[in-house]
């Protein structure tokens, strides 16, 4: 039901979907929306898209791998602008002491490498560049290497487990289209045998 339901939206958005995905991708870090939503359902959702045939799969790598280097990039900066008096706002509230200092404890346990590393859990990976811009991580040295390394991992390895998981569902279609015949056949050959040999045996 929820797979036919996103299938129709795919095919209803079309090139929209560069855009949507896109954006969903960049704001997960960029504005913290990957604390409510992670980006990388979009990206699940688009490898599925590209599989159809709806949008094209190396454009939809190359916009993810660019959209989550600017958002990571964008959290970064406002962690160093804005970070204190974001941990204390309401949305700092929300998202709470406990997150906040797992994300800061992950930053001062990897250093730099953490900003790779983090690209692969959902709440680090919304929260690690705003801390790394707290603690004035030096951008161009440190952290933007690690940034583009962990985007050129991550965003490609998403759009491609989408792309793989909607073509074996379709195989999986296939067996289940056509599996209860052949299971049938071998009901059939089976009981035959077991009456043939009934027959030899009495």
């Amino acid at each position: 039901m929820i797979l036919s339901t996103l299938m129709g939206w795919g095919a209803a958005l079309g090139p929209w979907f560069y855009l949507v995905a896109g954006l969903a991708v960049f704001a997960e870090a960029g504005v913290l929306a990957g604390v409510v939503v992670p980006g990388e359902t979009a990206l699940l959702v688009a490898g599925l898209a590209a599989q159809h045939g709806w949008i094209s799969l190396p454009w939809m790598i190359v916009i993810a791998f660019v959209a989550a280097v600017l958002g990571d990039s964008t959290g970064y900066e406002v962690g160093r602008r804005w970070g204190p008096a974001l941990r204390r706002s309401r949305l700092g509230d929300r998202i709470g002491v406990r997150r906040w200092d797992s994300a800061q404890d992950f930053l001062r346990r990897h250093g730099p490498a953490a900003v790779l590393l983090g690209r692969f859990t959902a709440l680090l990976r919304a929260l690690t560049p705003g801390m790394a811009g707290m603690v004035a991580m030096p951008y161009w040295r440190r952290f933007l290497p690690w940034n583009v390394a962990g985007a050129a991992v991550w965003a490609p390895a998403c759009v491609l487990l989408g792309f793989a998981f909607s073509a074996s569902l379709a195989t999986v279609g296939g067996y289940l289209t056509y599996g209860p015949l052949v299971v049938l056949v071998l009901v059939v050959i089976g009981l035959v045998a077991a009456r043939t040999r009934r027959r030899i045996h009495s």
